[in-house]
């Protein structure tokens, strides 16, 4: 079986733009649905809208990829899928070892979705001795002093770290010292590591600030259109008394001068 140690993506040698490779899974979880619904073709306005960008951009992200589609009939779903799983290199078996398992190391070990889309967790490591040979989604967690030889046992060159912020570039460098030349991390630090190491960071809770200052501007504008329609509400009605009494906004002016 094909491991990620001697098996890498042409994506880059290719010219393919990174903004574009990053649009490539979006396709794929779409298509993906599609294929399961046996849906056998689909357009690039279809496939664009299930995938969240515009059918432009869709269109030239697959130009890259040899894959122009049919006036008329759309894009073939099961090649689409093939073509672009080839391309992220999911094609093959990608061991992965998750390092530090707490609550989400220990649920990233049982997600689900791993192993449908090309990944296999060959090990679970964890610093404390009394997780040593527990199982975490049928896997016993090995201590991190085997690090090193897990990963050359099992020609690992992902590796996903989900320890705490102070221990996370430690076990960094001793993953890349090992041969690891992708890193997944979900620890809340910025890791620094040599050329040639890529590294996606996820940070849940810089998402949530995110969010949070869209909610907050969004119940900025709220506050100012009612602001807004109060004044607006206001002014209607001191104009309607105006009206009424015959005198103007000024309260000494009529409003209809006699002819």
């Amino acid at each position: 079986m094909a491991t990620g140690r001697t098996h890498r993506p042409a994506t880059r040698s290719r010219g393919i733009p990174e903004a574009t490779v990053a649009r490539l899974p979006l396709y794929l979880r779409a298509l993906t649905a599609l294929s399961e619904r046996s849906v056998p073709t689909v357009s690039s306005e279809e496939l664009a809208a299930a995938a969240g960008v515009n059918s432009a951009k869709l269109r030239k992200d697959f130009s890259y990829l040899g894959s122009y589609g049919t006036r008329g009939v759309g894009y073939d779903v099961e090649y689409l899928v093939y073509q672009i799983s080839r391309e992220l290199g999911l094609t093959q078996d990608w061991p992965v070892v998750i390092v530090g398992i707490g609550n989400l190391g220990a649920a990233l070990a049982n997600y689900g979705g791993f192993a449908s889309r090309g990944f296999r967790v060959a090990a679970l490591i964890d610093a404390d001795p009394a997780m040593a040979g527990k199982p975490v989604a049928g896997i016993p967690v090995q201590h991190t002093d085997e690090l090193e030889k897990i990963i050359d046992d099992n020609g690992v060159s992902i590796g996903v770290i989900a320890t705490p912020a102070g221990a996370a570039q430690q076990v960094c460098e001793r993953l890349v010292a090992a041969g690891v030349t992708s890193i997944l991390n979900f620890a809340p630090t910025v890791l620094s590591v040599p050329d040639g190491v890529d590294v996606r960071k996820v940070d849940l809770s810089i998402e949530l600030q995110i969010l949070a200052f869209h909610e907050q501007r969004k119940a900025g504008e709220e506050a100012e259109a009612q602001a807004d329609a109060a004044l607006e509400a206001e002014a209607g009605a001191a104009a309607a008394a105006a009206g009424k009494s015959g005198k103007g906004p000024d309260g000494d002016v009529p409003a209809v001068m006699p002819a």
